[in-house]
């Protein structure tokens, strides 16, 4: 039976902005413009065939946290993500928020 998460420490550069990433297994979008790319069907799995540039569209609050829904320019999917203390602040409140959840 496979996990439903599975951690790969991965730097990348960002395909929307260009920005160098460090990741540390848990990075799944770019910390300056949030985009991500399709590339999970289940995080960290990279069995995802798509791989469309993830727009971040809006972010909900769960527990306190915000979390980012990122929808894929390609298929269409949504999947949220949450926030890392990396991310820039003012990009995560630019987005459309859902603060009622």
């Amino acid at each position: 039976m496979n996990k439903k998460f599975q951690r790969h420490i991965e730097d990348f550069t960002c395909a929307h902005c260009s920005a160098s990433v460090q990741g540390n297994g848990y990075t799944n979008h770019c910390p300056e413009c949030l985009w991500s790319q399709h590339v999970d069907v289940n995080p960290g799995d990279r069995e995802a065939h798509c791989h469309g540039l993830m727009e971040p569209v809006g972010f909900t609050m769960k527990h306190g946290d915000y979390i980012l829904i990122h929808r894929c320019t390609t298929c269409g999917i949504e999947k949220k993500n949450k926030t890392s203390k990396n991310d820039r602040f003012e990009a995560i409140l630019n987005l459309q928020g859902e603060l009622n959840v």
